[in-house]
Parts: structure tokens; C-alpha cells; sequence
């Protein structure tokens, strides 16, 4: 008799069953629904500033698109098969990775043991700690205006006048096209060194000193353990920087239009000066090639990094 009666309440059951879920769901959207509307501006936001222009720009790519004509044709890979025959473009790619590649690495070498050293306890380590940061403080066009100043060839180069004083006849840093990007890329150093070196900072405090403690006890010497806790300790921290200053590397444009203008002789040019200057020049289906191609570069470029950090990662938790 019972289970003659369970498939009478059966439909009655699902029902209820059904109705629970429903409330649930209107329950949830109703908790969800403030984060939903906050969240809502931001996307706004991030679809009318960066997708669409994005989308735009893949697609004028394509095109013959000139400020000089009325007609806008689509050409196909035309602007991408000039973008590779151009020999100035090769120039601004290979500028770009060499002064990302470069770049990061030497913030990040001067950076990681300047962190280490203050982190210890000792008079006066804030007062380093603000002068190493200040100049990440500054406009990057400032600096460069600065060091344009100091690095100038003419008599009253800072540089060159300590230089001369030493004997050393008087060097072109930025009119000398063999060096004028390693100069470049030794004021970005100064400038950014500081900002890695707080963000190293803010992981080496999260360290427990009991590792340290107990690797002394182990006998552990100093490089020992810099090896052994710091760096796999700083993971997070190097791992921010490295990709963070690789992409932001690959950005690089305000610093060399304040130096160098791209010259001598389009030596220092980057991806993003010769897009500037073919915007510049109305040739915007060609100079919307540049933006895809440099979107390209950073999106392979973070890629690898990423993956090379998570391989890294995963055998740091082994």
C-alpha cells in the first residue's frame, strides 16, 4: 500500500522540488544584482574604449584608408606584406624587443638585491627607499627632457663635462646611432628600478623569517639561502615584473620621441613611433596594421612568460 502511494505524490514532490529551485535562483540573482550593476559602467567602459576600437582597428587594417583620399578599398593583407617590406619596420620591431628584453632585466637585476639589502633593518633605509622610487614618480617625458639635458653633447651636457674633466673626449649618447638606444634604455633603468624594487619589497615582508631561521640552523649560508627561500619566496613578485615590464617595454614611445625622436637616421625607432608617425601622416589603414602587429608581438610575448612562470611555479610546489 505505501508504494502504491509514492507515485501519486511523485508529480507533487518534483513540483515542489521546481519551486525551491526557482526561489533559489531569484534569491541569488536578487544578492548578485548590486555587483551586476557596479560591474556594468566598468564593462561599458572597457567595450566603448578598447573593444570596439580594437575591432575597428583589425578591421581598417585591411583597407587603403588615407586622409588625402575619400575612398576607403580594401586591400587585404596589403598593409601586413608592407608592414614586412618595410626595412624601417624590422628596424622598430627589433628596437622594441631588444629594449623590452633589455630593459626589464637590468630594472630587475638592480632592483631584486637593492630589495634585499633594505629589506634588513638598518638607520635610514626609508630615505633610500624614497630616493630609489622618486624618479618612478616622475612624467616620462620629464625624464626625458632631463636626461636630454645631461646626456647633450654641446658644452653644457652634464655628462660630457664630467667626462671632459676626466680627459675623455666629449661622448654623442643620443646623435650616435650605435649607442643612442643603450642610453635610452639606461634612463628607463634609473626611472623604473625603483618600482620594482617596492614591489620586491612587499613580497620579501610576506617571507616568515622562520625559514631563515631554520636554514641557519641547517647551516645554510647567505647565498644558500637567497637561492633556496628568496627567490622561490619572490615567484609572485618576479613573475609581476617580468611580464609587466615586458609589455610595458614593448609600449615604450614617449621616452624616445623626448630623446631621440626615433633618429638618428630612424636608429631608435619603436613600433609604436612609426605608428604614431604614419597617423601622423593620414595613412591610418597602414598605421592600423602597426597596432594589430604590435598586439600580436605583446600577446605572444605574455604568453611565453606566462607559461615559462607557471612551469616554474608548479615545480617550486614539488
Amino acid at each position: 500500500m505505501i508504494h502504491k502511494g509514492l507515485p501519486e505524490t511523485a508529480p507533487y514532490v518534483k513540483s515542489e522540488i521546481r519551486g525551491e529551485q526557482v526561489m533559489q535562483k531569484k534569491t541569488k540573482l536578487k544578492n548578485e544584482l548590486p555587483y551586476i550593476l557596479m560591474v556594468i559602467p566598468a564593462l561599458a567602459i572597457f567595450i566603448t574604449f578598447f573593444i570596439l576600437p580594437l575591432i575597428y582597428t583589425f578591421k581598417y587594417s585591411f583597407y587603403n584608408w588615407t586622409s588625402y583620399s575619400p575612398d576607403i578599398v580594401f586591400k587585404g593583407l596589403e598593409n601586413y606584406k608592407k608592414l614586412l617590406a618595410d626595412r624601417t619596420v624590422v628596424v622598430g620591431i627589433k628596437n622594441s624587443l631588444i629594449y623590452a628584453i633589455v630593459n626589464v632585466l637590468l630594472q630587475n637585476i638592480i632592483a631584486l638585491p637593492v630589495a634585499v639589502v633594505l629589506n634588513t633593518k638598518f638607520r635610514g633605509r626609508n630615505i633610500y627607499r624614497a630616493v630609489f622610487f622618486c624618479p618612478a614618480v616622475l612624467s616620462t617625458l620629464v625624464v626625458g627632457y632631463l636626461w636630454k639635458f645631461l646626456l647633450s653633447a654641446s658644452d653644457y651636457g652634464f655628462v660630457n663635462q664630467c667626462l671632459g674633466r676626466l680627459g675623455v673626449e666629449p661622448v654623442n649618447f643620443l646623435g650616435n646611432g650605435e649607442i643612442a638606444l643603450a642610453a635610452i634604455i639606461l634612463t628607463q633603468v634609473w626611472q623604473w628600478f625603483g618600482w620594482a624594487m617596492v614591489i620586491y619589497l612587499g613580497n620579501l615582508q610576506s617571507i616568515s623569517d622562520d625559514l631563515y631561521e631554520a636554514a641557519s640552523i641547517d647551516g645554510a649560508g647567505i647565498f644558500d639561502k637567497f637561492w633556496h627561500i628568496t627567490i622561490p619566496g619572490l615567484a609572485p613578485a618576479i613573475k609581476i615584473n617580468l611580464v609587466t615590464g615586458m609589455i610595458s617595454g614593448l609600449k615604450v614611445f614617449d621616452i624616445v620621441m623626448s630623446l631621440t625622436n626615433g633618429g638618428p637616421a630612424h636608429q631608435t625607432e619603436t613600433i609604436l613611433t612609426l605608428m604614431f608617425q604614419k597617423f601622423s601622416e593620414g595613412n591610418y589603414g597602414y598605421a592600423s596594421s602597426f597596432g594589430i602587429a604590435f598586439l600580436a608581438i605583446s600577446m605572444l610575448l605574455a604568453c611565453i612568460l606566462l607559461g615559462s612562470f607557471n612551469k616554474w611555479e608548479r615545480r617550486l610546489g614539488q
